[in-house]
């Protein structure tokens, strides 16, 4: 059923959930894992664009290259095929965008568990994607332990 899993990734812990149930659901179906790491280039909206901007952006670019390296690593261990790209632009959007491009049959992400009044004035990458994405959106949630 589920040929194309599209994971969003940010190197946080719910995130490697994210992955996990991915790579899972991708083991079950014989499908294949499409990870992203998205750069949110709009923290930087507000800096002038100087070395200190491109410091920023090259270390948050470094930081998705480890993320995605762990996830190919993890993928490969459990012999689920991965592809992994690095996106810049706005989360949301941009994991919505590579779900079209891909053809995604379903799309993980992690939900970090903010209250309403956090998503009311910050907003929710994970919100954003299941309002706006065409496709099956499997939120993965911090474990209650």
């Amino acid at each position: 059923m589920f040929q194309h899993i599209l994971v969003a990734i940010d190197g946080s812990k719910i995130s490697d959930h994210a992955l996990g149930a991915a790579i899972e659901e991708a083991r079950v179906w014989k499908g294949a894992v499409h990870a992203v790491y998205v750069v949110e280039t709009g923290l930087f909206s507000s800096l002038p664009m100087d070395s200190t901007w491109e410091i920023m952006y090259s270390m948050l670019e470094q930081e998705g290259a480890r993320a995605l390296q762990a996830a190919r690593e993890m993928a490969e261990k459990h012999g689920v095929k991965i592809e992994t790209r690095i996106m810049q632009g706005h989360a949301g959007n941009e994991i919505v965008k590579a779900a079209g491009d891909i053809g995604a049959d379903l799309v993980v992400v992690g939900s970090h568990g903010k209250s309403e009044v956090d998503r009311l004035l910050l907003g929710s990458v994970s919100s954003f994607v299941v309002s706006n994405c065409a496709t099956t959106v499997m939120v993965v949630r911090p474990s209650q332990k």
